[in-house]
């Protein structure tokens, strides 16, 4: 049977017997898939350092019945910095359980990987507020998936901007402040946090962290963009409640 070569990104990490792993990995043509690493944990196996966890690697895979066999591994990139601090590493859980229960396929998948690498690094360099890492995941995961909010205007009466609106987590909608009191809504954006929602959502993606917000527009960016996740998602996370604990 022929092997297939590709890069992927380890989400997930599973002991099994007593040197084995089974690993959830993100690719970006085959989508999220599980893939057996014999003899993976131990120290002296070829596969050790490319099968860890956040690793990202070339994979040469085996495809089987139920799933893949690893036969070769080698290291792309490793995130070295996420385990760094508490918070950084149940950030990162939380960021790859998400990506592993959308399941992506296709091109979605390419674009899921690309910016879970660009999530990774930022946390594993310092190079911002890990609530800003959380809300661009959140929110830009959601958008590429399927789920893109409707951003342009209200959509009552199409005002584009203003000191208040209001994203409904369910439909996706955006109400200006005199249209969110008529049907009954407390704002939960104002401006800064409205338009960093514009911005997480619609730029390329190497301008995705290329945006300033105050800390009080980030509290509401970060409380809007969580709801909306976790709205969309069939299951709850169970990495969630933990990373509340120690990123509040």
């Amino acid at each position: 049977m022929d092997t297939i070569v590709t890069p992927g990104l380890v989400l997930k990490e599973t002991r099994y017997k007593e040197s084995d792993r089974i690993l959830t990995i993100l690719t970006p043509e085959l989508g999220v898939i599980s893939a057996s690493a014999q003899s993976s944990l131990r120290l002296k196996n070829k596969l050790f350092s490319a099968c860890g966890l956040f690793c990202y690697s070339e994979f040469v895979l085996l495809p089987g019945r139920n799933m893949y066999t690893i036969r070769e591994a080698e290291v792309r990139n490793v995130f070295h910095g996420i385990s760094s601090t508490i918070e950084g590493m149940s950030l990162a859980m939380y960021l790859a359980e998400m990506a592993a229960a959308l399941s992506p396929t296709g091109e979605e998948a390419a674009k899921e990987l690309r910016l879970l690498l660009n999530c990774l690094y930022m946390i594993s360099e310092g190079k911002t507020d890990l609530h800003v890492v959380k809300a661009v995941f959140e929110l830009r995961t959601m958008s590429e998936c399927g789920f893109l909010p409707q951003l342009v205007c209200c959509k009552i009466c199409e005002k584009y901007d203003g000191p208040a609106f209001y994203l409904d987590p369910q439909e996706g909608i955006l109400l200006c402040e005199d249209c969110a009191k008529k049907a009954g809504k407390t704002c939960n954006l104002d401006m800064g946090a409205l338009y960093a929602l514009r911005h997480i959502c619609l730029v390329e993606d190497k301008k995705i962290f290329a945006f300033k917000i105050s800390v009080g527009s980030l509290a509401k960016l970060s409380a809007v963009a969580e709801r909306y996740a976790l709205t969309h998602l069939d299951k709850p996370l169970k990495s969630y409640d933990f990373l509340k604990s120690v990123l509040p």
